[in-house]
């Protein structure tokens, strides 16, 4: 279980994770060492991954886009490896009830997301829905307050 400490320092790395360890002890008005030890317990334990959220359209990337796809069972490894592999696809999830895939896309145009699609139902005869994303209105702020964390003990 995670204490109200552990939390509050958890979200202060979801807000901003280059935050100077100080700064957070400052705020915390915890001490310094106790922060770094608990990171590095919490790095093992539960940090995937340290990264760079990007403005895509700012670096002249305007399409983006979720698709689902659904593909025949024979096919679905093949089409992972391809998903995997294409450096286009932001994020991927395998899934349930009625698709097999959900991607994240990120191109220059949604031409580019149209080609895409035709090439995913031509070879491996996939069936595609294509959600365009028009604004992101939310991205990655669960935990970032620590009273979310009381949402996981119910």
């Amino acid at each position: 279980m995670i204490t109200q400490k552990d939390a509050k320092i958890i979200s202060h790395l979801r807000n901003n994770a280059r935050k100077k360890i100080t700064n957070i002890a400052t705020d915390l008005n915890i001490p310094a060492t106790t922060i770094y030890d608990k990171l590095r317990v919490h790095e093992k334990k539960f940090i995937n991954k340290h990264t760079t959220l990007l403005n895509f359209q700012n670096l002249g990337l305007h399409a983006k886009a979720h698709l689902s796809i659904k593909v025949e069972r024979n096919s679905k490894e093949d089409l992972q490896k391809f998903l995997l592999d294409n450096p286009n696809v932001n994020s991927l999830y395998r899934t349930n009830f009625g698709s097999d895939f959900l991607a994240e896309v990120v191109f220059k145009n949604t031409a580019q997301v149209g080609n895409l699609v035709e090439n995913l139902e031509d070879y491996f005869k996939a069936q595609v829905q294509v959600f365009n994303v028009i604004e992101e209105l939310k991205k990655e702020s669960f935990l970032t307050d620590p009273a979310h964390f009381e949402l996981m003990k119910s």
